[in-house]
């Protein structure tokens, strides 16, 4: 099968489903990833003082991830880091379009909409909007998956509320995760933050407990169509 994962931020993909690209990949499904955001700039007081080499770096970083992952490709766009809502809803909805017109993907995972971060938000409902299921829409499934520090950090104020009914058994590419949350060497933190290695670990075990597995990750079905 051809799979496109979308996600806001360069680490979002590995936080929410890189256990499952992995094991995807390995089974001999055509993974593409389309990274929103650049990234950076929100760490700058004015985004136009970002330092191009940490850009540059990040996205280097990204590509690399992809394809340590399994990924066959990693496309990234530039949209403002933590402002997607200071850019018409359409502009971000017509780079989703686009990535799925090259790979014509059944499936796609992306970000949660009832997440703290606006966009995570932002791109769940592009994504909502570019899969609408029309005749000749490749798309038969949409998946959303939670990302550790921003869709628990909602504390569930924010609907939708993030319900998972699908667990992915990552026991056997749960350690690659980590290692791929590893190599985004600015995004990863030390515990208790969800970003670190303990804590991701932890949170695929919880997710195992809760579905009869030693590791997994959750994702709630959106749509799906037979």
């Amino acid at each position: 099968m051809n799979i496109l994962v979308v996600s806001a931020h360069p680490d979002d993909e590995v936080l929410g489903c890189g256990g499952t690209i992995a094991r995807l990949s390995e089974e001999g499904h055509e993974i593409s990833i389309l990274i929103l955001g650049e990234g950076v700039t929100s760490r700058y007081k004015n985004p136009e003082e970002a330092d191009e080499n940490e850009l540059a770096e990040l996205h280097a970083q990204a590509d690399s991830v992809g394809k340590f992952l399994g990924a066959k490709s990693v496309t990234l766009a530039d949209f403002p880091d933590n402002r997607f809502d200071s850019v018409p809803l359409l502009e971000i909805v017509k780079a989703v379009e686009n990535a799925i017109d090259d790979v014509k993907p059944e499936i796609v995972y992306t970000q949660h909409g009832g997440d703290l971060n606006i966009d995570h938000e932002r791109t769940f409902r592009a994504v909502m909007t570019a899969t609408r299921p029309m005749k000749d829409s490749t798309v038969k499934r949409v998946y959303a998956y939670e990302v550790p520090s921003s869709t628990e950090w909602s504390f569930q104020k924010f609907a939708p509320k993030f319900t998972p009914n699908v667990f992915t058994d990552i026991s056997d590419t749960v350690d690659k995760k980590i290692e791929a949350m590893a190599m985004y060497e600015g995004e990863a933190r030390e515990f208790p933050h969800p970003r670190s290695p303990e804590a991701i670990t932890a949170h695929a075990k919880y997710w195992g407990s809760a579905s009869g597995l030693d590791a997994a990750e959750a994702f709630e079905l959106v749509r799906e169509i037979q």
